[in-house]
């Protein structure tokens, strides 16, 4: 049985500049192997700052505390798991994107975070870190991917990009906590697939098709 989380008092962000790509790559993964191999309970900034080598400050700069930086540590994982090819389109891209999101929350340790998190407080740090970490990030992502559409013309220039991440993350979650049908890289291809193919066949954006008239 494991033992009970270890919580940490939430710590300001101290000012000053975020680790360089190498020292913050290195602390990642020193955080992913704890969580992967021993669970959440047993991270904290302490043991993290300790493994990688380097200062508590430097943890402190960009993650407030060990819940934070154990979703960021979760979603983006090893460099050397997720280094692919470019997709050639943005649409390849977002569905590389929602897969690479649903491979991770897939996993054992995953599906423990995520019922974990259901059970929670709304206003507890692991939920907020939840938020910030993985819901809130990975809708940044997409829309940065959905951008990149307009911009190649995949998308239709006046998309409701807001409803649109609603229409792609709405779903992995419901799936993820209703745990009825499984996330799979062919469900994110299809979520994808659904939503450009739906735009483009229409030739209207969400909001014009709300405002059809009956």
């Amino acid at each position: 049985m494991n033992p009970p989380p270890i919580t940490e008092a939430p710590a300001r962000k101290k000012p000053g500049r975020p680790p360089d790509p190498t020292v913050r790559q290195l602390i990642l993964d020193t955080a992913y192997r704890i969580l992967m191999d021993e669970g959440l309970g047993r991270l904290t900034m302490e043991r993290v700052a300790t493994e990688a080598g380097v200062g508590k400050p430097t943890l402190y700069r960009s993650w407030t505390n060990a819940q934070e930086l154990a979703m960021a540590a979760f979603i983006a994982r090893p460099e050397a798991e997720r280094a692919e090819p470019v997709p050639p389109s943005a649409r390849a891209a977002f569905k590389a994107h929602l897969a690479a999101v649903m491979a991770a929350l897939a996993t054992h340790r995953g599906r423990q975070i995520t019922l974990t998190m259901a059970s929670a407080d709304p206003e507890s740090e692991l939920a907020k870190a939840f938020r910030n970490q993985i819901m809130l990030k990975s809708r940044e992502a997409g829309r940065h991917l959905i951008e990149r559409a307009v911009e190649r013309g995949e998308l239709a220039v006046k998309t409701q990009i807001e409803t649109v991440l609603d229409m792609v993350y709405g779903p992995l979650f419901f799936r993820l906590l209703a745990g009825h049908q499984p996330l799979s890289p062919l469900f994110a291809a299809q979520i994808i697939d659904t939503v450009f193919d739906g735009i483009r066949a229409s030739g209207r954006t969400p909001q014009d098709q709300n405002h059809c008239p009956p």
